[in-house]
């Protein structure tokens, strides 16, 4: 990689730009980027100074919410729902609880790794 300079006074500044592509990042890609700015720091930076890191959050954002899915459809399956025109309250709060363990689950697997 060859750098190339510019003058500003008596002082030689490197040219240095990142290429930041603008990718829409969700939940699960932010907070990823703050695991990994607090407890990953040199990953962090240098995905941020090699400019992969926008393309990394979005990327785990998708396949997280792709793993949302998937967890919530296996866990109706595994842990049927009540009779959702009988028993709204129970219903609600059954897929309340399925959407806490598939978040839980996703969290350990994807984002806090």
């Amino acid at each position: 990689m060859e750098l190339t300079y510019h003058r500003k006074g008596d002082y030689l500044f490197p040219n240095l730009t990142v290429q930041d592509e603008p990718m829409s990042i969700g939940k699960y890609g932010m907070l990823r980027r703050t695991y990994l700015r607090e407890n990953k720091k040199n990953w962090y930076q240098s995905m941020l100074m090699s400019g992969r890191l926008n393309q990394h959050l979005a990327q785990i954002d998708e396949q997280a919410e792709n793993r949302m899915e998937e967890l919530i459809e296996s866990l109706n399956e595994k842990y049927p729902a009540p009779n959702k025109e009988t028993e709204q309250m129970a219903w609600v709060a059954h897929q309340n609880n399925l959407t806490a363990m598939a978040e839980e689950i996703v969290l350990k697997e994807l984002v806090y790794n």
